[in-house]
């Protein structure tokens, strides 16, 4: 941890400067990616801190619903919340297959 007490101002500028500029790189919107789990379900990374894990006859079903899904989004636009940074929905997610 850096001494603050005896550093200068040119450097607790660029202390600043460096933090900030690390806060904004860790805060950025992600890409989706997605790798097949150890017991071959589907993980949606990029989403929230954890992945989205589902088998694959789970995502064809929520996939198929997918009109369903919007049109209650749509209903209820007015009491849902977004999340702040989160990535456009039209965003491609990379298909990244790992086992």
């Amino acid at each position: 941890m850096a001494d603050f007490a005896n550093m200068t101002a040119e450097q607790l500028m660029a202390e600043v400067a460096r933090l900030q500029a690390e806060n904004s790189r860790l805060n950025a919107p992600r890409a989706l990616t997605c790798k097949v789990s150890a017991k071959g379900a589907v993980s949606v990374y990029g989403l929230g801190r954890f992945p989205i894990t589902l088998y694959r006859s789970q995502f064809e079903r929520l996939l198929a619903a997918e009109p369903a899904i919007r049109a209650f989004i749509t209903a209820n636009e007015a009491a849902l919340k977004t999340k702040e940074g989160a990535v456009a929905a039209d965003a491609t997610a990379e298909n990244v297959v790992t086992k």
